[in-house]
């Protein structure tokens, strides 16, 4: 698998507040979802004004634990790119990985999926 990389400087995209608390994931989960082809995004206005969080998730669907943590390795290297642009003050933002389709899938497209389900999102 060929490696994908951004023109971006790596110290220049500081990653999101990550959601580390189960509350914030149950909340996150009753609010607006975005399915793509990578993965599923779920985003919750907070209403706060407080600088963006971004959590990850991937079950035992997906495969083993080396697979699972290259899935979020994935998930939390898009976000890094993406999110750090636009996601907005207050919203928590949840990305849960899909069987096979988050590991296999060209980084590009991943990052694109992220770009359409937060245009869908916000709308």
């Amino acid at each position: 698998m060929a490696a994908f990389r951004m023109d971006n400087n790596p110290h220049q995209c500081r990653m999101p507040e990550i959601i580390r608390k189960r509350a914030d994931f149950l909340a996150a989960a009753r609010a607006r979802r975005q399915a793509m082809p990578g993965f599923l995004l779920q985003a919750r206005d907070r209403g706060d004004g407080a600088p963006a969080r971004v959590g990850f998730t991937c079950s035992k669907k997906i495969g083993n634990a080396v697979t699972r943590n290259r899935a979020k390795r994935r998930l939390r290297e898009v976000a890094r790119h993406i999110l750090t642009g636009a996601a907005r003050q207050g919203w928590d933002y949840v990305l849960i990985g899909r069987p096979e389709t988050t590991v296999s899938r060209e980084f590009a497209s991943l990052c694109a999926d992220l770009t359409r389900a937060l245009r869908k999102v916000h709308k």
